[in-house]
């Protein structure tokens, strides 16, 4: 080249030198931050999923935080129900106690009377003490409000869990397409001019013997066999004549028999054993399980135990409620939908809530109430605290599978997804070491052969003055 003004080895190797110096340093600056992509520019696609895959993992974060968080809510409930529970145990060894009566003094059933109002009253300051960070947990503060209970249709009504949308209602509807039935045995002949019989009434509770004389009316025959009821779990009735032998509950757990050990005691169809029979029913049309009148679901948008009236459940057709809200809901999905949300109600634990409508609660042990051990109802009391240590140990139980079978195995399966996402944005985002420091050495290289190259580039045109010599 024989021109001066314009150098044109030396632009080409200005470009070189300045191209190679830029992917020199792009390779120190990923070396020195571990990262592939510093900015939008290294990797535009690549930075969109490695973002979407951290905004993900901080998702998974915060769920695995509230799903410990919730773990530990749950572990300071069941806490105060063991406690609460090892009451209700102290509480029927106390009423055993005072049952034996020919063997305690006055003296001593009082002060039975008195330790049974302090156990009441640790109950109750167990149930509305317990908490977390000053949330209430035993107090029914987190139970599920309900409306629209018809008391003549449901007897009682319990919602283990709900999903309902913010502000919004859930609707259940109980159908009942098979009524329950107790078992039930007829008598429909006269004992008049008969022999003497002898016969053996047995039930759930177990059997005893009785035995009439010849003109022995069938009224006495009922009188005689209920005064027995709290021995066998049998009731007798007259109606229109015939005398009726039944179950004191529905269900097919439940049975009535009648033997005949002397005499003649004709039963109609000549069955001696009968059985009662489970309600059939639809909740939401998700059949339930059944047990007499009780009807338990259990589905993703709703887990209820419900108890009919008997005249709602020995009759075909509808009665429905509403859940409003309630519960205690925890946010252990990274999708923060209602299908992401985790349900779960806490009733009140105190004894005005321990029992149930039927055999009562236990809050009716006290001093002044019906079930006081002065008033000697000492099986009544037995009965509701055997309730209440079942509703307990349910509630318990509940929380135990909630933890084990809805914390814990989110909580691994989210780790489990936490590890791949954090595997893909390092796949994307991290600086491979063994292959960048290999483009270092080229780029160190080439740099130095790029500054030769201008060096000589820049020297060529001297060349020309020899020309001028």
């Amino acid at each position: 080249m024989s021109r001066i003004n314009t150098n044109i080895p030396s632009l080409v190797a200005q470009r070189v030198f300045t191209l190679q110096n830029m992917k020199q340093n792009e390779s120190l600056n990923r070396l020195s931050t571990g990262l592939r992509i510093n900015s939008g520019k290294d990797d535009p696609a690549g930075l969109i999923a490695s973002e979407n895959l951290r905004a993900e993992k901080s998702a998974l974060q915060a769920s695995l935080t509230n799903i410990s968080r919730a773990d530990n809510i749950v572990a300071v409930a069941e806490g105060s129900l063991d406690e609460i529970n090892n009451l209700l145990t102290e509480l029927e060894t106390l009423v055993d106690r005072s049952a034996n009566e020919a063997a305690i003094s006055t003296e001593e059933r009082n002060a039975n009377q008195l330790q049974i109002d302090s156990i009441l009253e640790s109950i109750n300051r167990i149930a509305n003490t317990t908490e977390f960070q000053g949330r209430k947990l035993l107090d029914g503060t987190l139970n599920y409000a309900t409306s629209g209970v018809a008391a003549s249709a449901l007897a009682d009504v319990q919602v283990l869990a709900a999903k309902i949308t913010n502000g919004g209602s859930r609707q259940v509807v109980v159908e009942v397409t098979n009524s329950a039935e107790l078992g039930r045995l007829q008598f429909s002949a006269s004992l008049t001019g008969a022999t003497n019989i002898t016969i053996e009434v047995a039930g759930n509770l177990g059997s005893d013997t009785f035995s009439f004389g010849a003109s022995t009316a069938i009224t006495d025959i009922a009188a005689a066999v209920n005064d027995s009821t709290e021995l066998t779990g049998v009731v007798a009735r007259v109606s229109a004549g015939n005398l009726f032998f039944e179950t004191q509950e529905y269900g097919s757990s439940q049975f009535v028999s009648v033997e005949t050990i002397s005499g003649t005691f004709n039963l109609a169809g000549g069955t001696t054993r009968d059985e009662g029979a489970d309600a059939s029913i639809l909740i939401n049309g998700t059949a339930a399980v059944t047990d007499g009148l009780k009807a338990s679901v259990r589905t993703a948008a709703v887990q209820a135990d419900i108890e009919l009236t008997a005249a709602r459940g020995t009759n075909l057709g509808t009665s429905t409620f509403n859940i409003r809200d309630g519960g205690a809901n925890f946010a252990i999905s990274p999708d923060l939908s209602l299908a992401g949300l985790v349900s779960i109600g806490l009733p009140s634990a105190t004894t005005g809530n321990l029992g149930n409508s039927v055999v009562g609660f236990v809050s009716s042990l006290a001093t002044g109430k019906n079930n006081q051990l002065a008033s000697g109802n000492y099986y009544q009391a037995q009965q509701i605290i055997r309730g209440a240590q079942d509703t307990v140990s349910k509630l318990r139980g509940r929380l135990g599978a909630f933890q084990a079978n809805t914390l814990e195995t989110t909580k691994n399966s989210l780790q489990v997804t936490f590890e791949n996402l954090t595997a893909a944005e390092s796949t994307i985002r991290d600086t491979d070491f063994a292959t960048e420091t290999s483009e270092l050495t080229r780029s160190q290289i080439l740099v130095q052969s790029a500054t030769n190259t201008l060096r000589l580039a820049n020297q060529s045109p001297q060349n020309i003055l020899a020309l001028l010599g």
